[in-house]
């Protein structure tokens, strides 16, 4: 090495490939083909970080355990009061309590307490796992879309149709938005299906299931959830278009066919003179 050359110090940045964009068949729940739909690939088209990925699902799974267990010490174990023996003579180990944890029956040394197991886990790593496992079940063509529900009522059996219908095996993640409870009771029975809101997925949500189940409604980053939102667009863009043909007329002080008046602009410009 020549005093020239540079040393390099630090974790090196590795260069992540570019979101790719994956398509997802669009279907009813009776199983009619739809069209195919474009996933958006800054949340479908990343490259799985498995590093990531086992340190935000062990903090998540850490999170879930109650800590609850708990043993007593020789202070809490009832009894233990009197010299269990005589200190000479017996031939044993000197002993003061009988509940000493080296005696039968005594307390517990170093056993566990009531504790929290909670990780704490940057919100953006938390964000990335969540993209990483939703692109995964979409390079597996794991993930399923249906346009709408349109069921009247709570059936299991319409659930059942439903899956059958699209193909789906396996275990299965529902995702359904928040007033969809018609949907959510309707999979309650079922052992292989759960029932989430995008609100509460999670990273290990998606990879304890083979597949992942949207509607039009829940899909994220789909086109088709803001068609509903694209008349209402509509109506202030027409008004934006209106004041800049009124601007124009009052600027160039054009004479109304209709009264044979001037605007007031081009009365306030020959005024301008007689005030200087």
């Amino acid at each position: 090495m020549t005093s020239t050359d540079t040393v390099t110090r630090g974790p090196i940045k590795k260069a992540r490939p570019e979101p790719v964009t994956r398509t997802v068949t669009r279907r009813s729940t009776a199983g009619k083909d739809l069209g195919s739909v474009d996933l958006e690939p800054s949340i479908f088209g990343h490259e799985p970080n498995r590093a990531l990925l086992h340190q935000v699902i062990t903090a998540q799974l850490a999170a879930i355990r109650a800590g609850t267990q708990s043993t007593k010490t020789r202070s809490q174990v009832r009894g233990g009061g009197a010299k269990p023996f005589a200190q000479k003579g017996t031939g044993r180990a000197r002993q003061g309590s009988s509940r000493s944890p080296s005696m039968s029956g005594g307390g517990v040394a170093l056993g566990p307490k009531p504790r929290s197991y909670r990780q704490h886990t940057p919100k953006k790593m938390v964000r990335l796992a969540l993209l990483s496992a939703l692109s995964d079940r979409a390079a597996g063509n794991r993930v399923a879309l249906v346009d709408e529900w349109g069921w009247e009522g709570p059936k299991t059996k319409d659930a059942v149709a439903t899956l059958r219908n699209l193909k789906i095996t396996g275990t299965v993640l529902v995702v359904l938005a928040d007033d969809e409870t018609i949907v959510r009771r309707s999979f309650a029975n079922l052992p292989n299906a759960r029932t989430t809101s995008f609100g509460q997925l999670a990273a290990h949500d998606v990879l304890r299931n083979d597949w992942i189940l949207f509607s039009d409604r829940t899909l994220p980053g789909s086109a088709g959830a803001h068609v509903a939102e694209a008349p209402a667009a509509e109506a202030p863009a027409a008004e934006a278009t209106e004041e800049p043909a009124a601007e124009a007329v009052a600027v160039d002080g054009v004479t109304d066919s209709d009264t044979g008046t001037e605007t007031g602009p081009a009365t306030e410009t020959e005024e301008a003179p007689t005030d200087a």
